[in-house]
């Protein structure tokens, strides 16, 4: 019998069993914690120090606070009220201090006894609550409040040691309620199973388990937290780097067909007909491509490339060369504009070569078909007729191509745009429809750091595009302040009518549609920020419906202006495309659908009105829409942030440098890391507490390296129970999806 699961019983246990039924139930609904484990491993969020008081001066608004402070001041005051018409209302105002700043607390009605009582001046507590404004002063309403008395047995227990642990705490359950419940777990934690290898632990000087988790709860001074996070932190790294190098080993013994281009096949006949050389870059690129697909186990790389950088060119001549060898290859795009955009730009590229069995097709040629999931009966039937039979070498398509119906001849490659968009479960649906699993090539527009790129597609490995293509233009960005200069924003709609004048066209991008239909959500989150940047953010974010109608009849008028939005039909999308890329349309008014794959070399200015509602990096991507021709391109930011918000700042980022990577940089920085690694979405913690995927580049870069030793030597782990119990954890609760978010 194997002994793993008794050495995780104690962690395993659920908090209801050992807390009370209502906190229990608080903590698994809104933290997320269902079991001693998940507790023991919800680390404190920084400490306070007994005799150091929190900065009241730098408080965040409208976020949910715990300090520790003073009471200066505490006064009754009667008044009248609906509910109290006699002056018999009370509200109770007390003034906290800590050296740094003062801070109002009010309680009223009924409420005021308690609190009255409690918070005499001298008193020190922890107060708990949201901060807001009231007569432009900062005050907190009704906090929560827990004395530090230094007389009573129970507190001296719970708050021994010179640090306060401060937990990410909500409204409904406060940060010393959450200690108190550590508290009654922490002994448990001298029965964590400890997931490093002992000779990996010790010769890094690393401290136990159970003993980080001790210090990390109840540090008596600074070090035992440091410690405690430099434990903590190898482990969240090396778990992670061990279920990747694991995937990566069981990848590398899957059997594939090799796939060499013919010596004079289509791969050459389409170099001869390029009108220009590739870049040292692509040649490179393709160059590490060719070799993984000659080899007998498939090819799992990543190909990033900043917008513009010529990827499609690199993924097709893959692509051509695997029909040479006899093989299929598909493309799968996240959405139907861009499947079809795809299917057009290939099918230009490739010219004749791309008429397979056609009159004026070339003895090269093959077929290249189109599969989405809103094409016509007949329209599919052929489409899938030519997969099955071989004579479609290429097929470009969203989705649809995974269902059961489509069959291939003989699927050699499978190229997938965009990763983050495609689950695993996607990925691995595709390789059951080769006779052996297909190599596989993803490529992304987000330029995504080394470190974040171990961590998140640590089973790929990666090439980067880093050079622009001949011939492509650079983008001036501006900012273009409209709260504090109206005036630029004025001036921003004639350089639009400048560049139509120019025989140029334009693109409005607008973070909302403006339909009914409307996310509600929206429009209240513009709403509920309350801050410096509080006039901005009252209102909506901008609309496309209302910002078209308005340009139309106003500063654009005259033009011919369109829209563009997710929640359009597929034709009628596809048609405004079609005349936009055409040239019949001045002005594209659209959401961030064109943030991927829209090629309209013509277009050459940008306005994105509400930038910052936008991400950095997806800023930088709508961006690289514009400035795709010959023409240089132009990219103004609208924003009526004042000028010292973080929102400027990152604007301001965006508008200083073009390269994709450093914006990356910086927008992890600005960012938790857990959106990075697509769990923002869920609101469910992110497996990093304490990693900090920038931060920790040395630690997430060795921890790959001890992984891939540990698995190489022993792919099972049987020698490591404890590093395969952590690993079940990491992999089970959901979180599969995570680790493959590709």
């Amino acid at each position: 019998m194997d002994p793993v699961p008794a050495l995780k019983e104690p962690l395993e246990r659920p908090l209801k069993s050992v807390l009370g039924p209502a906190t229990a139930k608080v903590m698994a609904e809104h933290l997320g914690l269902h079991t001693v484990g998940d507790l023991l491993h919800h680390y404190p969020r920084r400490y306070e120090e007994r005799g150091q008081l929190t900065h009241l001066a730098d408080l965040p608004m409208d976020e949910h606070v715990t300090v520790v402070a003073q009471v200066a001041d505490a006064r009754l005051h009667s008044f009248a009220s609906a509910k109290a018409p006699r002056g018999k209302g009370q509200r109770l105002e007390v003034t906290i201090t800590d050296g740094s700043g003062r801070l109002q607390l009010v309680f009223f009605g009924s409420g005021v006894h308690k609190p009255h009582k409690d918070l005499l001046p001298g008193t020190r507590a922890m107060f708990s609550g949201k901060v807001s404004v009231f007569n432009r002063r900062l005050q907190l309403a009704h906090p929560a409040y827990e004395l530090l008395r230094a007389d009573t047995e129970e507190s001296v227990e719970s708050w021994a040691g010179a640090l306060i642990p401060l937990y990410p705490a909500t409204a409904k359950l406060e940060s010393w309620k959450i200690a108190k419940a550590v508290q009654t777990v922490l002994p448990d934690a001298r029965d964590a199973v400890d997931p490093l290898p002992d000779s990996l632990r010790e010769g890094r000087g690393l401290v136990s388990l159970p003993e980080a988790l001790l210090k990390i709860h109840r540090p008596h001074t600074k070090a035992d937290v440091a410690d405690a996070r430099a434990r903590l932190k190898w482990d969240e790294a090396f778990v992670l780097q061990v279920a990747l190098a694991r995937r990566r080993h069981a990848d590398a013994q899957l059997p594939a067909v090799p796939r060499r281009p013919a010596a004079d096949g289509l791969l050459t006949a389409f170099d001869a007909r390029l009108p220009f050389t590739l870049t040292e870059g692509q040649q490179k690129v393709s160059k590490e491509i060719f070799d993984d697909l000659a080899t007998d186990h498939p090819m799992h790389r990543l190909l990033q490339g900043e917008v513009g950088s010529g990827k499609t060119l690199v993924a097709l001549r893959a692509m051509l060369a695997v029909v040479d060898a006899g093989g299929q290859a598909a493309l799968l795009a996240p959405t139907e504009v861009l499947a079809q955009q795809h299917h057009r730009s290939v099918v230009e590229m490739m010219g004749d070569l791309a008429e397979g069995g056609m009159l004026g097709g070339s003895d090269q040629a093959t077929k290249v078909v189109l599969l989405t999931g809103s094409m016509g009966t007949a329209a599919r039937r052929q489409a899938l007729l030519d997969l099955v039979t071989g004579e479609a070498g290429i097929v470009i398509g969203t989705h649809a191509l995974i269902e059961d119906k489509v069959q291939f001849h003989d699927l050699g490659l499978v190229v997938v745009d965009e990763q983050h968009r495609f689950g695993v479960e996607q990925r691995d649906a595709l390789r059951g429809k080769g006779k052996q699993p297909p190599h596989l090539l993803v490529m992304t527009a987000t330029p995504i750091p080394r470190t974040v790129a171990m961590t998140v597609f640590g089973d790929l490995e990666t090439s980067v595009l880093d050079q622009l293509p001949a011939g492509r233009s650079p983008i001036a960005s501006h900012v273009v302040p409209a709260a504090d200069k109206p005036h630029f924003l004025a001036r921003a709609w004639e350089r639009v009518r400048e560049e139509v004048a120019g025989g140029h066209q334009a693109y409005v991008v607008c973070p909302r549609i403006g339909d009914d239909a409307d996310e509600p959500g929206d429009a209240k989150k513009g709403g509920r920020k309350k801050s410096a940047e509080d006039e901005a953010e009252k209102r909506p974010p901008l609309a496309v419906l209302e910002v078209a109608e308005q340009l139309a009849k106003g500063p654009l008028s005259g033009l011919s202006v369109e829209v563009l939005h997710g929640r359009m039909h597929p034709d009628d999308k596809d048609a405004v495309m079609r005349r936009f890329a055409a040239g019949d349309t001045d002005v594209l008014v659209a959401t961030t659908v064109i943030e991927v794959g829209v090629n309209v070399p013509n277009a050459t200015a940008m306005v994105i009105m509400d930038a910052d509602r936008f991400g950095v990096s997806q800023l930088h991507q709508l961006r690289g829409r514009v400035g795709r021709g010959s023409a240089p391109g132009l990219c103004l930011l609208v924003s009526e942030m004042p000028e010292a918000s973080a929102a400027r700042q990152r604007l301001t980022a965006v508008a200083t440098t073009l390269d994709g990577f450093e914006l990356s940089r910086i927008d992890l920085e600005q960012r938790r890391e857990g959106d990075v690694l697509g769990q923002a979405q869920s609101g469910a913690r992110t497996s990093l507490r304490v990693l900090a995927v920038i931060e920790d580049e040395e630690v997430i870069a060795e921890a790959r390296q001890e992984a891939m030793a540990v698995v190489t030597a022993d792919p099972e782990l049987s020698a490591y129970p404890g590093l395969r119990t952590a690993l079940d954890a990491l992999l089970d609760e959901e979180r599969e999806q995570y680790l493959e978010k590709g």
